[in-house]
Protein backbone atom coordinates (compact mmCIF):
# COMPACT_ATOMS: atom_id res chain seq x y z
CA UNK A 1 0.00 0.00 0.00
CA UNK A 2 1.39 3.41 -1.02
CA UNK A 3 -0.15 6.55 0.45
CA UNK A 4 0.35 10.24 -0.28
CA UNK A 5 -1.31 13.15 1.52
CA UNK A 6 -1.90 16.74 0.53
CA UNK A 7 -3.72 19.72 1.98
CA UNK A 8 -5.38 22.79 0.45
CA UNK A 9 -5.79 26.03 2.38
CA UNK A 10 -7.33 29.25 1.06
CA UNK A 11 -4.27 31.36 1.83
CA UNK A 12 -1.63 28.93 0.53
CA UNK A 13 -3.26 26.58 -1.98
CA UNK A 14 -1.89 23.03 -2.12
CA UNK A 15 0.82 22.01 0.31
CA UNK A 16 2.68 20.29 -2.56
CA UNK A 17 2.02 19.69 -6.27
CA UNK A 18 -0.81 17.28 -7.02
CA UNK A 19 -0.34 13.99 -8.81
CA UNK A 20 2.25 12.06 -6.82
CA UNK A 21 1.37 8.34 -6.89
CA UNK A 22 -1.20 9.07 -9.58
CA UNK A 23 -1.89 5.33 -9.92
CA UNK A 24 -3.94 5.57 -6.73
CA UNK A 25 -7.27 3.76 -6.84
CA UNK A 26 -8.81 5.68 -3.94
CA UNK A 27 -8.88 9.32 -2.85
CA UNK A 28 -10.30 10.28 0.54
CA UNK A 29 -11.33 13.95 0.77
CA UNK A 30 -12.24 15.51 4.12
CA UNK A 31 -12.97 19.21 4.01
CA UNK A 32 -14.60 22.23 5.57
CA UNK A 33 -17.98 22.66 3.87
CA UNK A 34 -17.18 26.02 2.29
CA UNK A 35 -14.10 24.60 0.56
CA UNK A 36 -15.87 21.68 -1.11
CA UNK A 37 -15.94 23.26 -4.55
CA UNK A 38 -16.31 21.66 -7.98
CA UNK A 39 -13.23 23.43 -9.36
CA UNK A 40 -10.99 21.94 -6.64
CA UNK A 41 -12.31 18.44 -7.27
CA UNK A 42 -11.81 18.84 -11.01
CA UNK A 43 -8.20 19.75 -10.29
CA UNK A 44 -7.88 16.63 -8.15
CA UNK A 45 -9.50 14.50 -10.86
CA UNK A 46 -7.01 15.73 -13.48
CA UNK A 47 -4.13 14.71 -11.20
CA UNK A 48 -5.67 11.30 -10.38
CA UNK A 49 -7.65 10.34 -13.50
CA UNK A 50 -8.47 6.74 -12.55
CA UNK A 51 -9.10 7.04 -8.80
CA UNK A 52 -12.42 6.71 -7.02
CA UNK A 53 -13.02 9.92 -5.05
CA UNK A 54 -15.18 9.88 -1.92
CA UNK A 55 -15.31 12.30 0.98
CA UNK A 56 -17.46 14.66 3.00
CA UNK A 57 -17.76 17.95 4.81
CA UNK A 58 -16.51 17.96 8.37
CA UNK A 59 -16.40 19.62 11.76
CA UNK A 60 -12.59 19.50 11.59
CA UNK A 61 -10.03 17.61 9.50
CA UNK A 62 -7.39 15.13 10.71
CA UNK A 63 -4.17 14.74 8.76
CA UNK A 64 -1.03 13.27 10.27
CA UNK A 65 -1.03 14.12 13.97
CA UNK A 66 -2.78 17.44 13.51
CA UNK A 67 -6.38 18.65 13.59
CA UNK A 68 -7.24 21.42 11.14
CA UNK A 69 -10.16 23.75 10.50
CA UNK A 70 -11.01 25.33 7.16
CA UNK A 71 -8.84 23.02 5.04
CA UNK A 72 -9.32 20.32 2.44
CA UNK A 73 -7.28 17.22 3.28
CA UNK A 74 -6.57 14.66 0.57
CA UNK A 75 -5.28 11.10 1.08
CA UNK A 76 -4.40 9.14 -2.08
CA UNK A 77 -4.16 5.36 -1.61
CA UNK A 78 -2.59 2.93 -4.06
CA UNK A 79 -3.37 -0.66 -3.10
CA UNK A 80 -0.98 -3.34 -4.33
CA UNK A 81 -3.30 -6.36 -4.21
CA UNK A 82 -6.71 -5.10 -3.11
CA UNK A 83 -9.67 -4.36 -5.37
CA UNK A 84 -11.73 -1.24 -4.67
CA UNK A 85 -15.30 -0.59 -5.77
CA UNK A 86 -17.59 2.32 -4.93
CA UNK A 87 -21.31 3.00 -4.77
CA UNK A 88 -23.59 5.87 -3.85
CA UNK A 89 -27.26 6.43 -3.13
CA UNK A 90 -29.38 9.51 -2.46
CA UNK A 91 -32.14 10.03 0.07
CA UNK A 92 -34.89 12.62 0.26
CA UNK A 93 -36.01 11.87 3.80
CA UNK A 94 -34.62 10.14 6.89
CA UNK A 95 -37.33 7.49 6.50
CA UNK A 96 -35.44 6.19 3.45
CA UNK A 97 -32.29 5.43 5.46
CA UNK A 98 -32.83 1.68 5.80
CA UNK A 99 -33.59 1.30 2.09
CA UNK A 100 -30.49 3.33 1.23
CA UNK A 101 -28.29 1.08 3.36
CA UNK A 102 -29.78 -2.01 1.77
CA UNK A 103 -29.11 -0.63 -1.72
CA UNK A 104 -25.47 0.14 -0.88
CA UNK A 105 -25.01 -3.42 0.36
CA UNK A 106 -26.66 -4.80 -2.76
CA UNK A 107 -24.36 -2.83 -5.06
CA UNK A 108 -21.17 -3.78 -3.23
CA UNK A 109 -21.79 -7.32 -1.94
CA UNK A 110 -19.48 -10.05 -3.32
CA UNK A 111 -17.94 -13.27 -2.09
CA UNK A 112 -14.54 -11.62 -1.57
CA UNK A 113 -15.81 -8.41 0.07
CA UNK A 114 -13.90 -7.79 3.31
CA UNK A 115 -14.86 -4.31 4.42
CA UNK A 116 -17.31 -1.50 3.71
CA UNK A 117 -16.47 2.14 4.48
CA UNK A 118 -19.47 4.49 4.46
CA UNK A 119 -19.74 8.30 4.40
CA UNK A 120 -23.22 9.74 4.82
CA UNK A 121 -25.12 13.00 4.94
CA UNK A 122 -25.08 14.05 8.59
CA UNK A 123 -28.42 15.85 8.99
CA UNK A 124 -31.03 14.21 6.76
CA UNK A 125 -30.45 10.63 7.79
CA UNK A 126 -31.32 8.15 10.51
CA UNK A 127 -27.88 6.66 11.06
CA UNK A 128 -29.18 3.65 12.99
CA UNK A 129 -31.49 2.65 10.14
CA UNK A 130 -28.73 3.24 7.58
CA UNK A 131 -26.38 0.90 9.45
CA UNK A 132 -29.14 -1.66 9.94
CA UNK A 133 -29.94 -1.64 6.24
CA UNK A 134 -26.28 -2.11 5.30
CA UNK A 135 -25.43 -4.85 7.78
CA UNK A 136 -28.59 -6.91 7.28
CA UNK A 137 -27.76 -7.39 3.61
CA UNK A 138 -24.02 -8.12 3.69
CA UNK A 139 -22.31 -11.51 3.77
CA UNK A 140 -21.26 -12.75 7.20
CA UNK A 141 -17.82 -11.58 8.32
CA UNK A 142 -17.83 -8.27 6.42
CA UNK A 143 -16.94 -5.36 8.71
CA UNK A 144 -18.48 -1.90 8.30
CA UNK A 145 -17.14 1.47 9.48
CA UNK A 146 -17.56 5.12 8.52
CA UNK A 147 -19.23 8.29 9.66
CA UNK A 148 -21.78 11.05 9.17
CA UNK A 149 -20.55 14.24 7.56
CA UNK A 150 -20.30 17.43 9.60
CA UNK A 151 -20.70 21.19 9.34
CA UNK A 152 -18.65 22.54 12.22
CA UNK A 153 -21.02 23.48 15.05
CA UNK A 154 -23.50 25.12 12.64
CA UNK A 155 -25.80 22.18 11.74
CA UNK A 156 -26.91 23.95 8.54
CA UNK A 157 -25.87 21.66 5.68
CA UNK A 158 -23.67 18.60 5.28
CA UNK A 159 -22.18 17.39 2.01
CA UNK A 160 -20.91 14.09 0.64
CA UNK A 161 -18.47 13.69 -2.27
CA UNK A 162 -18.83 11.13 -5.04
CA UNK A 163 -16.21 11.58 -7.76
CA UNK A 164 -16.68 15.24 -8.80
CA UNK A 165 -20.21 15.51 -7.41
CA UNK A 166 -20.79 17.33 -4.11
CA UNK A 167 -24.29 16.85 -2.69
CA UNK A 168 -26.34 16.85 0.46
CA UNK A 169 -28.72 13.91 1.09
CA UNK A 170 -26.11 11.57 -0.39
CA UNK A 171 -24.33 8.47 0.92
CA UNK A 172 -21.08 7.16 -0.59
CA UNK A 173 -19.36 3.88 0.19
CA UNK A 174 -16.36 1.86 -0.88
CA UNK A 175 -15.86 -1.87 -0.71
CA UNK A 176 -12.43 -3.44 -0.19
CA UNK A 177 -12.04 -6.89 -1.72
CA UNK A 178 -9.62 -9.80 -1.60
CA UNK A 179 -7.65 -11.92 0.82
CA UNK A 180 -4.73 -9.50 1.14
CA UNK A 181 -6.52 -6.65 2.92
CA UNK A 182 -6.61 -6.74 6.71
CA UNK A 183 -8.97 -4.48 8.67
CA UNK A 184 -9.10 -3.64 12.36
CA UNK A 185 -11.69 -1.37 13.92
CA UNK A 186 -12.57 -0.01 17.33
CA UNK A 187 -14.84 2.61 18.89
CA UNK A 188 -14.82 4.04 22.42
CA UNK A 189 -16.13 7.15 24.14
CA UNK A 190 -15.10 8.27 27.61
CA UNK A 191 -18.16 10.14 28.90
CA UNK A 192 -19.71 9.88 32.38
CA UNK A 193 -23.42 9.41 33.01
CA UNK A 194 -25.18 11.54 35.63
CA UNK A 195 -28.70 12.08 36.93
CA UNK A 196 -31.52 9.53 37.04
CA UNK A 197 -32.28 7.04 34.33
CA UNK A 198 -35.45 8.09 32.47
CA UNK A 199 -37.95 6.10 30.42
CA UNK A 200 -38.61 7.09 26.80
CA UNK A 201 -42.40 7.38 26.83
CA UNK A 202 -42.89 8.95 23.39
CA UNK A 203 -40.58 8.72 20.39
CA UNK A 204 -40.65 7.99 16.69
CA UNK A 205 -37.52 6.75 14.94
CA UNK A 206 -34.78 9.23 15.81
CA UNK A 207 -37.18 11.91 17.15
CA UNK A 208 -37.71 12.12 20.92
CA UNK A 209 -40.82 13.78 22.39
CA UNK A 210 -41.27 12.64 26.00
CA UNK A 211 -39.27 11.25 28.92
CA UNK A 212 -41.19 9.93 31.93
CA UNK A 213 -44.33 11.44 30.41
CA UNK A 214 -42.83 14.96 30.32
CA UNK A 215 -41.61 17.13 27.47
CA UNK A 216 -38.12 15.81 26.70
CA UNK A 217 -36.98 19.18 25.39
CA UNK A 218 -38.07 21.07 28.50
CA UNK A 219 -36.49 18.48 30.76
CA UNK A 220 -33.26 18.61 28.77
CA UNK A 221 -33.19 22.41 28.91
CA UNK A 222 -33.57 22.25 32.69
CA UNK A 223 -30.43 20.15 32.94
CA UNK A 224 -28.50 22.37 30.52
CA UNK A 225 -29.38 25.60 32.33
CA UNK A 226 -27.57 28.54 30.68
CA UNK A 227 -26.25 26.23 27.94
CA UNK A 228 -29.78 25.68 26.62
CA UNK A 229 -29.76 28.91 24.58
CA UNK A 230 -27.09 27.45 22.30
CA UNK A 231 -29.02 24.34 21.27
CA UNK A 232 -28.51 22.20 19.25
CA UNK A 233 -24.74 22.89 19.28
CA UNK A 234 -24.42 23.01 23.09
CA UNK A 235 -26.25 19.70 23.28
CA UNK A 236 -23.10 18.07 21.92
CA UNK A 237 -21.55 18.58 25.36
CA UNK A 238 -24.43 16.73 27.06
CA UNK A 239 -25.35 13.64 25.00
CA UNK A 240 -27.70 10.85 26.08
CA UNK A 241 -26.65 7.36 27.07
CA UNK A 242 -29.18 4.93 25.59
CA UNK A 243 -29.67 1.47 27.11
CA UNK A 244 -30.94 -1.05 24.56
CA UNK A 245 -32.10 -4.53 25.62
CA UNK A 246 -29.97 -6.29 22.99
CA UNK A 247 -26.73 -4.40 23.76
CA UNK A 248 -24.24 -5.11 26.51
CA UNK A 249 -22.89 -1.55 26.34
CA UNK A 250 -24.98 1.65 26.21
CA UNK A 251 -25.08 3.58 22.93
CA UNK A 252 -24.50 7.34 22.98
CA UNK A 253 -26.83 9.67 21.09
CA UNK A 254 -26.23 13.35 20.22
CA UNK A 255 -28.76 15.98 19.18
CA UNK A 256 -28.92 17.14 15.57
CA UNK A 257 -31.89 19.49 15.82
CA UNK A 258 -34.63 20.79 18.12
CA UNK A 259 -38.21 21.72 17.23
CA UNK A 260 -39.69 24.22 19.66
CA UNK A 261 -43.18 23.91 18.20
CA UNK A 262 -43.25 20.13 18.49
CA UNK A 263 -41.17 20.19 21.68
CA UNK A 264 -38.99 17.48 20.15
CA UNK A 265 -35.33 16.65 19.69
CA UNK A 266 -33.91 14.88 16.64
CA UNK A 267 -30.92 12.60 17.14
CA UNK A 268 -28.42 11.02 14.75
CA UNK A 269 -29.83 7.54 15.43
CA UNK A 270 -32.86 5.75 16.83
CA UNK A 271 -34.31 6.63 20.26
CA UNK A 272 -36.64 3.63 20.77
CA UNK A 273 -39.76 4.12 22.86
CA UNK A 274 -39.71 1.97 26.00
CA UNK A 275 -35.93 2.14 26.44
CA UNK A 276 -34.03 4.12 29.07
CA UNK A 277 -31.63 7.07 28.80
CA UNK A 278 -29.36 9.09 31.07
CA UNK A 279 -27.61 12.38 30.51
CA UNK A 280 -23.84 12.35 30.04
CA UNK A 281 -21.05 14.86 30.59
CA UNK A 282 -17.40 14.99 29.57
CA UNK A 283 -14.41 13.77 31.49
CA UNK A 284 -11.33 15.12 29.72
CA UNK A 285 -8.90 12.37 30.70
CA UNK A 286 -11.41 9.66 29.89
CA UNK A 287 -12.01 11.12 26.41
CA UNK A 288 -8.32 10.75 25.60
CA UNK A 289 -8.24 7.30 27.21
CA UNK A 290 -11.20 6.35 25.01
CA UNK A 291 -9.23 7.26 21.88
CA UNK A 292 -6.31 5.18 23.14
CA UNK A 293 -8.59 2.22 23.85
CA UNK A 294 -10.16 2.42 20.39
CA UNK A 295 -6.68 2.34 18.86
CA UNK A 296 -5.72 -0.73 20.88
CA UNK A 297 -8.86 -2.54 19.74
CA UNK A 298 -8.31 -1.58 16.09
CA UNK A 299 -4.67 -2.62 16.19
CA UNK A 300 -5.47 -6.01 17.71
CA UNK A 301 -8.08 -6.58 15.01
CA UNK A 302 -5.47 -6.71 12.25
CA UNK A 303 -4.56 -10.29 11.36
CA UNK A 304 -0.88 -9.54 11.18
CA UNK A 305 1.57 -6.68 10.83
CA UNK A 306 1.23 -3.02 11.70
CA UNK A 307 -1.42 -0.70 10.22
CA UNK A 308 -0.46 1.24 7.10
CA UNK A 309 -3.50 3.54 7.04
CA UNK A 310 -5.60 4.67 10.01
CA UNK A 311 -8.88 6.51 9.37
CA UNK A 312 -9.94 8.39 12.50
CA UNK A 313 -13.54 9.59 12.85
CA UNK A 314 -14.22 11.44 16.08
CA UNK A 315 -17.36 13.28 17.16
CA UNK A 316 -17.65 17.06 16.98
CA UNK A 317 -18.78 17.01 20.62
CA UNK A 318 -15.40 15.68 21.67
CA UNK A 319 -13.71 18.49 19.75
CA UNK A 320 -15.82 21.11 21.48
CA UNK A 321 -14.86 19.70 24.88
CA UNK A 322 -11.14 19.14 24.19
CA UNK A 323 -10.76 22.55 22.48
CA UNK A 324 -7.08 23.51 22.10
CA UNK A 325 -6.06 20.10 23.45
CA UNK A 326 -7.97 18.20 20.78
CA UNK A 327 -4.80 16.84 19.18
CA UNK A 328 -4.10 14.87 22.35
CA UNK A 329 -6.63 12.23 21.31
CA UNK A 330 -4.93 11.91 17.90
CA UNK A 331 -1.56 11.64 19.63
CA UNK A 332 -2.97 8.90 21.88
CA UNK A 333 -3.95 6.90 18.79
CA UNK A 334 -0.46 7.43 17.35
CA UNK A 335 1.13 6.12 20.55
CA UNK A 336 -0.64 2.81 19.98
CA UNK A 337 -0.60 2.39 16.19
CA UNK A 338 2.89 3.79 15.56
CA UNK A 339 4.89 5.93 13.14
CA UNK A 340 4.50 3.64 10.13
CA UNK A 341 0.78 4.37 9.80
CA UNK A 342 -0.58 7.29 7.78
CA UNK A 343 -3.35 9.12 9.63
CA UNK A 344 -6.40 10.78 8.12
CA UNK A 345 -9.98 11.43 9.21
CA UNK A 346 -12.46 14.03 10.38
CA UNK A 347 -14.77 15.24 13.13
CA UNK A 348 -18.29 14.01 12.48
CA UNK A 349 -21.97 14.11 13.42
CA UNK A 350 -21.93 10.34 14.02
CA UNK A 351 -19.60 7.35 13.86
CA UNK A 352 -20.25 3.94 12.30
CA UNK A 353 -18.41 0.96 13.76
CA UNK A 354 -18.67 -2.07 15.99
CA UNK A 355 -17.20 -1.55 19.48
CA UNK A 356 -14.85 -4.43 18.60
CA UNK A 357 -14.28 -6.23 15.27
CA UNK A 358 -16.47 -9.21 16.25
CA UNK A 359 -19.35 -7.12 17.67
CA UNK A 360 -22.40 -5.82 15.84
CA UNK A 361 -21.94 -2.60 13.88
CA UNK A 362 -23.74 0.41 15.39
CA UNK A 363 -24.25 4.12 14.88
CA UNK A 364 -22.39 5.91 17.69
CA UNK A 365 -22.05 9.47 18.89
CA UNK A 366 -19.28 11.01 20.98
CA UNK A 367 -16.77 8.25 20.21
CA UNK A 368 -13.38 8.01 18.58
CA UNK A 369 -13.79 5.40 15.86
CA UNK A 370 -10.74 3.97 14.08
CA UNK A 371 -10.42 1.92 10.91
CA UNK A 372 -6.91 0.44 10.58
CA UNK A 373 -5.88 -1.06 7.20
CA UNK A 374 -2.90 -3.09 6.04
CA UNK A 375 -2.05 -5.30 3.07
CA UNK A 376 -0.04 -8.49 3.21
Amino acid sequence: MHIVQNRWQPEHGWLRPLGERNRSQLLLVFSARRLLAVNLLREVRRAYPSALIIGCSTAGEIMGLHVYDDTLCLTAVEFEKTRVKGARVRVEHAAESHTAGRELARQLAADDLKHLFVLSDGLNINGSELVRGVTEHLPAGVTVTGGLSGDGDRFEQTLVVWDEEIRERQISAIGLYGEHISVGCGSLGGWDSFGPERLITRASGNVLYELDGQSALNLYKTYLGEHAVGLPATGLMFPLSLRLPENEKPIVRSILAVDEKEQSMTFAGDIPQGCYVRLMKANFDRLVDGALGAAETAGHGLRQGAPELAILISCVGRKLILKQRVEEEVEAVHEVLGDQAVYTGFYSYGEISPFTPDARCELHNQTMTITALSER
